[in-house]
């Protein structure tokens, strides 16, 4: 009983009560960390369009981040797998703020979309097939590994 009661008023003050609602570790500090602009490659396979959209959006932030630095940036999307139908231009009603979006982040940037053309191929795509804004690469696997040696950051 003892015990209850001494737990009951530890409880019971107001700094204790308040770090048991908020948590016992305090707040989080900010970091002022800078960062040097780097060459970076996403590999993109997802066909979940609010996915594809984050992927877009980070894209997009490291590229404002790095401020679109041409001399020593460089961003590479490298589409394969079930993200190619986004690309393609039959569908683009269907995705059409999703691809202005990706088609925006191309304009005057260091950002660039290389797509798979043997992946595009077997779910019967050919270049034709495809917005103008991407660029296709023989092979996604071969371009992610092409791009690690000249230097690529690889991030998922």
């Amino acid at each position: 009983m003892k015990l209850f009661i001494s737990m009951l008023l530890i409880l019971s003050s107001p700094s204790i009560a308040y770090a048991i609602e908020t948590g016992p570790w305090g707040e989080a500090k900010e970091s002022n960390g800078s960062y040097k602009p780097q060459k970076v490659l996403y590999d993109v396979t997802t066909g979940d369009e609010k996915m594809m959209i984050n992927i877009l959006d980070r894209v997009s932030f490291l590229n404002n981040f790095y401020g679109n630095d041409p001399f020593d940036s460089s961003i590479v999307v490298v589409i394969h797998g079930s993200a190619i139908p986004f690309f393609a231009r039959a569908a683009f009603a269907k995705y059409k703020e999703t691809m202005t979006r990706a088609h925006s982040l191309t304009v005057e940037s260091t950002i660039e979309f290389r797509m798979c053309q043997a992946s595009a191929k077997l779910q019967g795509f050919e270049p034709r097939d495809i917005h103008g804004f991407v660029k296709m690469a023989p092979m996604a696997d071969a371009e992610v590994v092409k791009l690690q040696k000249e230097g690529y950051a690889y991030m998922q």
